[in-house]
């Protein structure tokens, strides 16, 4: 039954901070992924490595978005608080990061599929967060653009899924994750 209601809570998540930034607004994304975060680690027996996750993902999130913003690969819809990665997808990435170890627990020991996979879904949500509410604005050619968000996640995917197949284990051998 968790699977499914991080499944929902996940994608409840997205589209409140897709939706909302459509309409110019920073704050329902946040506001939802804070819900779910309240929620997600409320109930994780895995509470302090979701958490670590959490940190991770938006250091790595703040990293690459900031990148390609600066950049000028992307421009994003509802950019408060600053001209670089707005907080609506900075929130996308610590909800993401709450998905890792309930979710995607399969690309733990597969980090060849985590990068491939990366690769692949990374992009294909900014497309369908552009194409379905004009939310991020491409660099023409668009295929930079793409090529930079598959480069992106084919590295944070494998990387968030190594920390959390590390943190089981450490959790595993009786240490703290």
């Amino acid at each position: 039954m968790t699977f499914w209601l991080t499944l929902a809570g996940y994608q409840a998540t997205w589209f409140a901070a897709v939706i909302g930034a459509g309409h110019g607004l920073w704050w329902p994304g946040v506001a939802a992924a804070a819900l779910f975060a309240l929620w997600r680690l409320s109930v994780s027996p895995q509470r302090v490595l979701e958490t670590r996750l959490l940190v991770a993902a938006l250091a790595i999130g703040l990293v690459l978005e900031n990148l390609w913003v600066r950049s000028g690969l992307l421009d994003y819809a509802a950019a408060w608080p600053w001209a670089g990665s707005p907080a609506w997808i900075l929130a996308l990435w610590w909800a993401f990061a709450l998905t890792l170890v309930p979710l995607l627990g399969y690309l733990h020991r597969r980090l060849w599929l985590a990068a491939v996979l990366g690769a692949i879904g990374g992009p294909l949500a900014y497309l369908g967060a552009a194409q379905g509410w004009d939310v991020v604005q491409f660099a023409s050619p668009q295929w930079h653009s793409l090529l930079a968000l598959a480069a992106g996640w084919a590295m944070a995917m494998p990387l968030l899924a190594w920390l959390a197949r590390r943190g089981l284990q450490a959790n595993l051998q009786g240490g703290v994750a």
